[in-house]
């Protein structure tokens, strides 16, 4: 039990992320009263015009539609990725709490998108961005917490490979 403690402060962190996640997508497949593929003009709810929208849209794939139909490969891959943080948590620093807090953000993601294929087969998205005439692939809080989490873990592995060589 002790063991597991020590790891309480990813705990948190990932059951925050996965609680946020099936919420917002619940509210969004159940409550929201958005219809699944329609985009602004044509439905959604344009938070910010021209900018930000809530839409309602499914993914059989990974990030841009990539493996698209490879729904129970991706699923593995997740299931894959947990038990690599696992296996390897002496070696990615889980005893330091950044890193419990990135791969808190990491794990809950993943664990998020794979409650989704696991369930229902796809992954809900509904945040939808449009930059100029440029149109971001539609997201999901899982998905902000794992973009989160990798970009801040590079941003910690730099800062700390600058204070090993300072050190030296």
């Amino acid at each position: 039990m002790r063991r597991i403690l020590n790891y309480r402060i990813l705990f948190y962190v990932l059951i925050l992320v996965v609680a946020a996640d099936q919420a917002s997508k619940h509210w969004v497949a159940s409550v929201s009263g958005l219809e699944p593929g329609a985009y602004p003009p044509y439905g959604g709810i344009e938070v910010i015009p021209g900018f930000f929208s809530l839409v309602y849209s499914t993914n059989t794939g990974a990030a841009w539609g990539m493996l698209t139909g490879f729904g129970a490969l991706l699923a593995l891959l997740g299931v894959a990725a947990i038990a690599a943080v696992f296996f390897m948590r002496r070696h990615l620093e889980l005893n330091r709490l950044p890193m419990q807090l990135v791969f808190g953000l990491i794990c809950g993601g993943i664990i998020g998108n794979l409650i989704d294929r696991i369930r229902i087969g796809h992954v809900i998205d509904f945040l939808d961005f449009q930059l100029g005439f440029y149109r971001w692939p539609t997201f999901n809080v899982a998905d902000s917490a794992m973009v989160v989490g990798v970009g801040t873990y590079v941003l910690l592995s730099f800062l700390d490979e600058r204070k090993r060589r300072k050190q030296t």
